[in-house]
């Protein structure tokens, strides 16, 4: 009959199989597991002794060595006499004392952070096709089906703020913020903007403690750094987040991803960041955040010591305008910054237009000027520029240093909102947004048209269902020009429930044609 060990170790191994002990593989880590308690009461006949290594390197060794006696030897109880759970020192009741040298530095900024940190769950209902078979006569091409996200996250005050990435909330249903002792939040989006990532979420106030901010505009490179979150998320076994360590490898990064958008300005880091870390803090040695990890450059999938976070300086810009407007109010001065090759053949930026009575016209700047620096920084892209601006922000002033003719000037120009965010919207349709095209609107969305009816937004039903989308310009609906945001109303009105309508847009410099019906 089998030990009581012996049969724990069975179930076990059926566990770990999967509860298929039919398969070959099943049956061998069954008994393997079924022999490991049966050696332990052989006093270790199946695996060798602590002491083994040891007295092996003796045997080889001339020198004399110190004979260990046995504690049968000495007339003490063996270890192996004892009952198994007695072997091992009795665990710690507490944590050990303040003045413990375990208490590094690195410790105390965990201990201080962690408690703010939360994870993020979000469940997004995806549409995607079924691929087409001879089979599917009586199956939808195309289904929904419910996904779930994960990311990290971490309060910033005590009236349930919490700052985390947009990806990790973008076109989400239903949002759970989990804190480290477990508790579950309901969670909702004040606002969130895709160019710099960051999104603000609001759950109960005074749930959980806010983490202790820092600056980012005197990071060290070479100085320690901690990224904080939860990776793997609901995958791990407990909420408690997770702690990797490493230093800031670079200040003021920018590097194009996958799908070609650029990032600019960002804090480089070796501290492991892996899926699920999006959107929690990195931290200095002094328990101060200084970023939110934001992504990581991986041919693996997975954490390669190339991770990168936003600086918090700006990710607390963005969250102050989200929570007091609800969006981001774009600064603009009226140029259109493009990347050229100059003799030497490195990429810069340049002025490529200017709009009439804009600030950067009122200041003398004119197209084929190349842009320097902003406010002291390089300008090193378009992006970078944008960024820039949106550092400085909206009724701000920035110095900018350019070039024309070989000579080097400076000019302050005055910042202001984008045209389109001043903008009047014309709901056209349901879920159908539009704001009339002027040169202004066509220069800040880098447009070589300057009449139609852009659409500002439009709800993912109707993209469907229209074939349109964010940024598309109207141009003529029915063979009818469309000149303004509400000739597109009345056209759209005058046509509804006679069948299909054609409607001619612009998009990336190409146009279009589609058919769809109003009702």
């Amino acid at each position: 009959m089998k030990s009581r060990a012996s049969r724990l170790a069975l179930s076990q191994a059926s566990r770990l199989a999967g509860g298929e002990l039919g398969s070959a593989r099943a049956w061998v880590v069954a008994l393997l597991l079924a022999a490991f308690p049966i050696g332990l009461a052989l006093g270790g006949v199946l695996s060798p002794s602590a002491d083994a290594p040891g007295q092996a390197e003796a045997a080889r060794s001339d020198t004399p060595n110190l004979i260990r006696t046995s504690a049968a030897d000495a007339g003490v109880e063996s270890p192996q006499q004892r009952p198994l759970a007695q072997q091992a020192e009795p665990a710690r009741q507490q944590a050990p004392p303040e003045g413990s040298a375990r208490y590094t530095p690195i410790v105390r900024a965990a201990n201080r952070v962690s408690p703010s940190v939360v994870s993020v769950t979000v469940l997004r209902t995806v549409s995607e096709s079924r691929r087409s078979s001879p089979f599917d006569f009586f199956v939808p091409r195309r289904f929904e089906r419910t996904v779930r996200g994960l990311g990290s996250g971490f309060a910033i005050n005590d009236r349930g703020h919490v700052l985390t990435n947009d990806h990790v909330v973008s076109d989400a249903d239903s949002i759970v913020v989990t804190d480290n002792r477990g508790r579950v939040f309901q969670a909702s989006v004040v606002g969130s903007d895709p160019l710099t990532d960051v999104a603000l979420l609001k759950i109960p106030a005074g749930e959980i403690p806010a983490a202790p901010l820092g600056v980012s505009s005197d990071i060290m490179v070479g100085e320690p750094a901690i990224a904080i979150g939860n990776p793997f998320g609901y995958l791990l076994a407990n909420s408690e987040a997770t702690v990797t360590v490493g230093v800031i490898s670079g200040v003021g990064r920018d590097f194009r991803g996958q799908d070609e958008s650029l990032m600019a300005d960002l804090v480089q880091t070796d501290a492991s960041i892996n899926p699920g870390n999006s959107g929690g803090p990195l931290v200095n040695a002094e328990g101060e955040v200084i970023g939110i990890n934001s992504s990581i450059f991986s041919r693996s999938g997975g954490s390669e010591g190339l991770g990168f976070s936003i600086p918090i300086d700006r990710a607390l810009r963005v969250a102050e305008e989200l929570d007091q407007y609800g969006r981001i109010r774009r600064p603009w001065v009226g140029l259109w910054p493009s990347e050229v090759i100059v003799d030497d053949r490195i990429p810069q930026t340049a002025v490529r237009r200017v709009a009439d009575s804009s600030p950067a016209d009122r200041a003398g700047l004119v197209a084929g000027d190349l842009l320097i620096s902003l406010n002291d920084r390089p300008v090193d892209s378009s992006i970078g520029w944008e960024l820039g601006l949106l550092d400085a922000g909206v009724n701000s002033q920035v110095r900018v240093t350019y070039e024309r003719g070989g000579r080097r000037r400076s000019v302050t120009l005055d910042v202001e909102e984008l045209p389109s965010n001043m903008a009047e919207r014309v709901q056209v349709v349901r879920g159908l947004e539009l704001i009339t095209l002027t040169p202004s609107i066509a220069l800040e969305r880098r447009l070589d048209i300057e009449r139609g009816a852009l659409i500002s937004e439009i709800e993912s039903q109707a993209s469907d269902v229209t074939g349109l989308r964010e940024g598309d310009v109207l141009l003529f609906i029915n063979r009818e020009p469309v000149s303004d945001a509400q000739t597109a109303g009345e056209l759209f009105q005058s046509n509804a429930g006679r069948g299909r309508i054609v409607v001619e847009f612009f998009r990336d410099g190409r146009q279009y044609r589609t058919l769809f019906s109003v009702g």
